[in-house]
């Protein structure tokens, strides 16, 4: 081990603990507001009742997914060279933040008018484009000061109290924010109270202490580092398969919009119910989120990634089942314990498939592939749902999500093995 690398760890060790309480801190409340804002309930619904159209509702999400397609390398080109990233990273989350106020503040003053709803996509749009540059800068953050020994502990617990916090928010804005309409509009006043308790999290990220990162890439533009990327497969087949599975696990993202517009087929759905529904959702997502993190702390992400891909398809399953509240509320609790694990398996997994200096490119690309699917997903799925229906969404989504399981399985193996290196060895000979 180099010096550098040995004071790295040092300092890493010296201030392990408060960067795990700065961590749990920022994700108990930067998730919250940003759970509230993004959950498959509270903006498909005001969207829909912004715009009245299925396929404007997958649009607008699927232009929020898009900010997030091409950004991501640029967020690995801005720090892939840096030994300190915070700041940036501070920077780029409070433009996200502030998208989440922007879009509330349309809704006091332009209300339901095609202008205010053009105006929200805009800054949805915005949203997503900011959320790609700093997803980058905030997992390779977290890569630097947290060893990989315990963040399965950090990402559990950060999720579980992520999730207990919004579960609670969750039926209270349903409840009372938009069934009482504050201020002339209970989601505006839900989305600031969500503007709120996020930018109270990043203030508590500025907390951290990071150490300078002893191996960096050289600098290299956008453009220079989509050239690296056929290296970067070539030498590591193993990263190859699991951006493949990422891509086409992920393709679940194509139907969470419509969870929530399906059921109002089957009943009505009210402010209240919608924050039953929610809660639902979060509340079980964040019971088994330290379960995640307590297995994979001891064998790994893979069998997570394994464990919550199968959920997730097996949700998608009983959901053309489903024929009323009792089946739709067990929908909710299992597509919430899967897409919660789900992606804090892919997320953690990506940080150790290969070397150090590759995370902020690792981690790009892969948040590249979800995100090109989460905007084509939402679009195509409001086609569907207009020509076929909502049920012919959910089919494609089980059969993409059966071929990842399977390429997961069969052909990506645990990196904590060392089989990383031993694939990239034998493809280098």
């Amino acid at each position: 081990m180099s010096s550098a690398s040995a004071r790295q760890d040092a300092f890493i060790e010296q201030h392990l603990k408060r960067n795990i309480v700065v961590q749990l801190a920022h994700g108990m409340l930067g998730q919250t507001g940003f759970r509230i804002f993004n959950a498959p309930t509270f903006l498909p619904v005001y969207l829909y009742a912004l715009s009245g159209s299925e396929l404007l509702v997958g649009l607008a999400r699927s232009l929020q997914a898009g900010g997030q397609v091409l950004t991501p390398m640029l967020g690995a080109s801005m720090i892939g060279h840096r030994t300190r990233i915070l700041n940036p990273t501070l920077v780029y989350g409070a433009l996200m933040r502030i998208q989440i106020l922007l879009v509330a503040l349309t809704g006091l003053y332009l209300g339901t008018s095609q202008v205010g709803f053009a105006t929200v996509v805009l800054f949805m749009t915005l949203m997503g484009i900011f959320q790609g540059i700093q997803g980058v800068m905030m997992n390779s953050l977290r890569a630097k000061v947290i060893p990989v020994s315990r963040r399965g502990f950090v990402s559990g617990w950060r999720n579980f109290l992520a999730g207990a916090t919004t579960a609670s928010l969750s039926f209270f804005a349903g409840s009372y924010f938009i069934e009482h309409n504050v201020l002339g509009d209970g989601y505006a006043a839900m989305f600031i109270l969500a503007f709120v308790i996020t930018s109270l999290g990043l203030a508590v990220l500025s907390l951290t202490r990071e150490p300078e990162a002893a191996t960096v890439r050289q600098r290299q533009s956008m453009v220079e580092s989509y050239r690296a990327l056929p290296e970067l497969f070539a030498t590591n087949p193993a990263f190859a398969r699991f951006f493949l599975v990422s891509a086409l696990g992920s393709s679940g993202r194509m139907a969470m919009p419509f969870y929530i517009l399906y059921a109002a087929t089957r009943m009505d759905i009210t402010g209240t119910m919608l924050g039953v529904l929610t809660t639902l959702w979060m509340l079980t997502g964040t019971a088994t989120n330290v379960i995640w993190g307590a297995i994979a702390d001891r064998q790994g992400y893979r069998v997570v990634l394994i464990i919550t891909l199968a959920l997730w398809t097996i949700a998608h399953i009983q959901l053309l089942f489903a024929n009323g509240i009792g089946s739709l509320m067990a929908f909710f609790v299992v597509i919430g314990t899967a897409v919660g694990g789900f992606n804090q398996a892919r997320q953690n997994m990506v940080l150790e498939m290969g070397s150090v200096e590759d995370i902020p490119l690792r981690v790009a690309i892969s948040n590249m592939a979800v995100n090109a699917i989460g905007t084509a997903g939402p679009l195509l799925g409001g086609v569907i749902a207009t020509i076929v229906g909502y049920l012919a969404i959910f089919v494609v989504c089980i059969v993409t999500q059966v071929i990842a399981l399977f390429i997961l399985i069969t052909q990506v193996p645990e990196p904590r093995t060392g089989a990383i290196k031993s694939l990239a060895d034998e493809e280098e000979d």
